[in-house]
């Protein structure tokens, strides 16, 4: 018999997803180029804990990909709540699209496709939760971008903080690992909030906001 690994027990102790997500995760590794870019069950179902804790009612999604993440939030939203999500790749409209609707939270998701430093600005509204994970060089401005939309005591998400450990790696010349240090070390010095960072997948940090 195959010993488990911690990943497998990991799943093995989380409550399983749905049939929609599972259904997504299938597609998902069908028909994209890079499905580990999926939030995927572990960190999805703490997404969704998360969200139906605090009770949102606006909450903002940097990064789309094919949808997970936003299905996982959205389970959360109270009544009348939305959820924008933004996504620069119009190659995965169809796919999130398809989701959405088929999830139910069709009328709470509003799907942008573009580049999110110019969209988050002309955002209006006030947001409860904000959740990061798309390019990894935008970290630093989407941070700036979003803080005067969060509300006092509201929550940031920031996925793929550990870049797989490559920000342990002093002096390294990758673009984007320097954009992740850059940004750890901005909100490790941000006296607007507190954090935490969570050795959860490939690194999540939770911000408040104060």
């Amino acid at each position: 018999m195959k010993e488990l690994s911690l990943d497998d027990y990991l799943e093995k102790h989380t409550s399983r997803p749905s049939e929609l997500l599972q259904e997504m995760i299938r597609l998902t590794n069908l028909r994209t180029r890079f499905p580990r870019m999926l939030s995927g069950h572990i960190q999805g179902k703490f997404l969704e804990m998360v969200s139906k804790m605090l009770k949102p009612e606006r909450i903002l999604e940097i990064g789309t990909f094919t949808g997970y993440s936003a299905l996982s939030l959205a389970e959360g939203l109270r009544d009348g709540g939305k959820l924008i999500t933004i996504e620069y790749d119009e190659e995965y409209e169809d796919l999130i699209r398809y989701f959405i609707e088929k999830s139910g939270f069709g009328n709470k998701i509003q799907l942008l496709i573009g580049d999110a430093k110019t969209i988050i600005p002309d955002l209006s509204e006030t947001f409860d939760l904000v959740f990061i994970d798309a390019d990894k060089n935008g970290y630093p401005v989407y941070y700036e971008q979003v803080m005067p939309k969060v509300r006092t005591g509201g929550i940031i998400l920031v996925d793929n903080v550990l870049w797989s450990g490559k920000v342990l790696k002093a002096g390294s010349k990758d673009a984007e690992t320097a954009a992740i240090v850059k940004f750890n070390s901005i909100v490790a010095d941000d006296v607007r909030v507190e954090q935490v960072l969570l050795p959860m997948r490939d690194g999540l940090m939770m911000i408040r906001k104060l």
